[in-house]
């Protein structure tokens, strides 16, 4: 991409591909980009996290990549997920991650040191994946958790979206913990 092609006012990584914004926030006076990025290229493919920081939303200071594939639950891409923001001040990320054999399944991460304004290390999980497809929906779509809201009931609460035949659907989980649903 040429200089005069890029954009001037929308964010947009140092090169190569993005797609979906994932898990945007604002923590410890930074707001926080995270998007699918491709550091192999120009196209759809190699999907990990890229990571961007802004104390305006204009001026944005690229970081290292958040999450890469690099586990067998997400060896097929770190596709789109959700920050959530605990009543202590914690993070929780749910992400989609596509799997050896190409199902899609819900992980969770969270930041290395919560005091690092700038989030930079990652740990997942070591139980993921926390949510695989239930049976009768397509293994392939089960993806995008929403960021999650704390219900009347006490429970954390989000939705997926998958498909059954070729009808799109929301699946609705409760949790208390983010491990168990």
């Amino acid at each position: 991409m040429l200089e005069w092609q890029r954009t001037a006012f929308h964010f947009q990584p140092e090169k190569n591909w993005m797609n979906d914004v994932t898990g945007p926030l604002f923590y410890n006076g930074w707001y926080h980009f995270f998007y699918q990025y491709n550091p192999n290229g120009a196209v759809w493919g190699d999907i990990v996290w890229g990571h961007a920081v802004s104390k305006d939303l204009i001026n944005w200071f690229h970081l290292p990549l958040a999450m890469v594939a690099d586990q067998w639950y997400d060896k097929n891409g770190v596709w789109t997920g959700s920050a959530t923001i605990l009543p202590d001040g914690k993070i929780v990320m749910l992400y989609t991650g596509s799997t050896t054999e190409a199902v899609q399944v819900q992980n969770l991460a969270f930041p290395a040191n919560h005091s690092d304004p700038f989030l930079i290390d990652w740990v997942k999980y070591h139980g993921n994946p926390v949510l695989v497809p239930p049976p009768g929906i397509y293994k392939k779509d089960f993806r995008d958790p929403t960021t999650a809201w704390l219900t009347s009931e006490g429970k954390w609460r989000i939705t997926i979206g998958s498909k059954r035949d070729k009808t799109g659907i929301s699946l609705v989980y409760d949790t208390k913990d983010f491990i168990n649903y």
